[in-house]
């Protein structure tokens, strides 16, 4: 399982892969280090933010937060398993949807409502992960794809609960204050981060990327493969679920619920591309590439009508086309930096090339691995023989 040892050089595991030592500075090397001073700085800087006139820049951080959030639900799936979800918006929207209809049509708490909705994004997770995973080859990946636009219909469907294409207004927020809504994302984002590194550095983690590698060798180890990546699934999707409520309950999406911005393909891309560039089957990677991405896209868009020479004929401004000039980097990446940003800048503080690492036994990148095992599946799902060929 030789690609456990890139997904793991910017996040090594201790022996028991223990919660304590996993925030213990005397375990952490130097890049984990510097990111725990970049969560303290980013932990006071909402008040100083504002105090400097640069509340803009504090909102557009409460939203990279929650959709760092997101990035890491879909690697702790995608990233680990090499199980490719397309259509994981489908957990942000249920958690979302579910606590805006209760809190509007029975007129409940949001601090019950809340709740309400992140069981019902992990319900989702069971249902579909349940049936889903239990198939072989790229059902999965298809059935993501598809039950978000499912769901899509069923909320135009349902206009008068739901409000329709045009969204669900006149919802209840816990706060429209910049800070407070500032630190109740990146709480959300930080217990993310916690979480999954946790798991990620124990022993189920261990599974879920020997699964990425090589799922037969699982199941002929006497550990059912089923069972630990719904187990990733339904973590996955109540997290995911709880990012969208607080979003939507927040200065985030301001109480305003919307097909669009909970359930777009695009959203669901848009995840697959940052975990990606960050660092596919990292939690930290996925993480930073979600906070990148998401900030980058918004400085992008605030760029007036620019357009990059030669490119501007065929792609426009920038600020029009920046999901195509992401994808055609999230390209380059794959072919040239398959491991992704994190990775190959922890292999260069450590003083050895990125590549040599994995190569040297010859192995593969996380986002190699998955992309294989997807290959793998579709081959034979057409009926061709010697899917997994590195």
């Amino acid at each position: 399982m030789s690609g456990e040892t890139e997904s793991t050089m910017t996040e090594e595991p201790s022996e028991d892969g223990s919660l304590f030592e996993l925030v213990d500075p005397r375990e952490m090397g130097t890049l984990q280090r510097l990111g725990v001073l970049a969560l303290l700085g980013l932990a006071v800087f909402a008040p100083i933010g504002v105090i400097l006139g640069r509340e803009l820049m504090v909102l557009q951080l409460t939203g990279a937060f929650i959709f760092a959030t997101y990035v890491m639900t879909w690697d702790v799936v995608s990233g680990y398993t090499g199980e490719i979800s397309f259509g994981h918006a489908l957990f942000f929207g249920v958690g979302a949807y579910t606590s805006a209809i209760v809190n509007t049509q029975l007129e409940l708490s949001l601090f019950v409502t809340i709740p309400i909705g992140v069981v019902a994004a992990t319900l989702a997770g069971l249902l579909i992960g349940f049936p889903s995973l239990r198939l072989h080859g790229p059902y999965f990946s298809l059935i993501t794809l598809v039950t978000p636009i499912i769901l899509i219909s069923m909320l135009v469907f349902a206009s008068d609960i739901t409000g329709g294409a045009s969204g669900l207004t006149g919802i209840d927020v816990l706060t429209r204050d910049t800070i407070i809504s500032y630190y109740l994302a990146f709480g959300v984002f930080a217990f993310a981060l916690v979480l999954f590194l946790a798991i990620t550095r124990s022993d189920a983690g261990t599974v879920l990327t020997a699964i990425r590698e090589d799922e037969m060798a699982v199941q002929a180890a006497g550990l059912n493969p089923q069972k630990f990546k719904l187990f990733a699934f339904v973590l996955s999707g109540a997290v995911g679920g709880l990012a969208g409520a607080i979003a939507l309950h927040t200065r985030v999406l301001g109480g305003v619920a919307s097909p669009s911005d909970l359930l777009a393909l695009v959203l669901s891309i848009e995840v697959i591309v940052a975990a990606i560039l960050g660092g596919m089957g990292t939690i930290t990677g996925a993480a930073i590439g979600g906070l990148m991405f998401y900030m980058t896209v918004r400085f992008l868009r605030a760029l007036p009508d620019f357009g990059v020479p030669l490119l501007e004929t065929l792609t426009g401004a920038v600020a029009d086309s920046y999901f195509l000039i992401f994808a055609l980097l999230a390209l380059v990446f794959l072919f040239y930096v398959p491991e992704g940003a994190l990775p190959r800048i922890a292999q260069y503080v450590k003083g050895r090339q990125s590549r040599a690492a994995v190569a040297a036994d010859g192995g593969r990148t996380p986002a190699e691995s998955a992309i294989a095992k997807f290959v793998s599946q579709l081959r034979e799902l057409v009926g061709l023989e010697g899917g997994d060929e590195r």
